[in-house]
């Protein structure tokens, strides 16, 4: 693994699995997103989606079994729900760009969420997404496009359909990336970044302090 800016450590899963020790090695796991579709047929999946969906089933499940902590995002909340034997499917797509979360009454007495104003904007931008939450999770946020925002299993695994870890500068980068994915217009690129830029994401970044803060606890 390699280690950012912040000291923090980065492992692609589309270019190496899982290291062997890496339970042991690290406190706790965020899943920032990927290029692929959990919803993508089967018969199309590369090796490298497989090896992907292969390793963040192992992090989700020990996160459940409370061996973990660990924090799904976007791409990920579908490899959880799928695990946890919920559904997931392309009928609850969702804007790319700043979007409003409204938290549960759960979410009043969480760790991680409790506290947080409620609602709040967050990024998004997915194609696939959950009408349900799955067999023993919690539901802590929702909205009217997608109803299932984020969600608790146990008491160390996390998952949410927005984006939390970005910046409004890293994600126009991000969106720079995927212009002509279909997640958004191509021509729309510069009306969509302005969007995300005067956006205010601040409670999403609290979101992650308190992850963290209970990943090292």
């Amino acid at each position: 693994m390699q280690r950012d800016e912040s000291g923090l450590a980065r492992h692609d899963l589309v270019r190496a699995p899982l290291p062997d020790d890496v339970f042991d090695r690290y406190a706790g796991f965020v899943v920032g997103g990927s290029p692929f579709n959990l919803t993508d047929p089967d018969g199309e999946k590369t090796d490298a989606q497989r090896q992907v969906e292969s390793g963040l089933e192992e992090i989700a499940a020990q996160a459940a079994a409370s061996a973990t902590t660990a924090l799904f995002t976007c791409y990920g909340i579908g490899v959880v729900t799928r695990m946890l034997g919920g559904e997931v499917s392309r009928a609850f797509p969702e804007d790319t760009g700043p979007a409003e979360i409204r938290l549960t009454a759960d979410a009043a007495g969480d760790a991680v969420f409790g506290g947080l104003a409620s609602p709040f904007t967050a990024l998004t931008a997915h194609k696939e997404g959950a009408a349900a939450v799955p067999p023993g999770a919690v539901l802590l946020a929702e909205n009217d496009a997608c109803l299932v925002q984020a969600y608790r299993v146990g008491d160390r695994l996390y998952a949410t359909q927005f984006h939390p870890e970005p910046t409004t500068r890293a994600f126009t980068a991000r969106m720079a990336i995927y212009r002509n994915d279909g997640y958004f217009p191509a021509e729309d690129f510069d009306r969509l970044s302005a969007r995300v830029l005067a956006a205010s994401v601040s409670e999403p970044a609290r979101l992650l302090q308190r992850f963290a803060a209970t990943a090292s606890a």
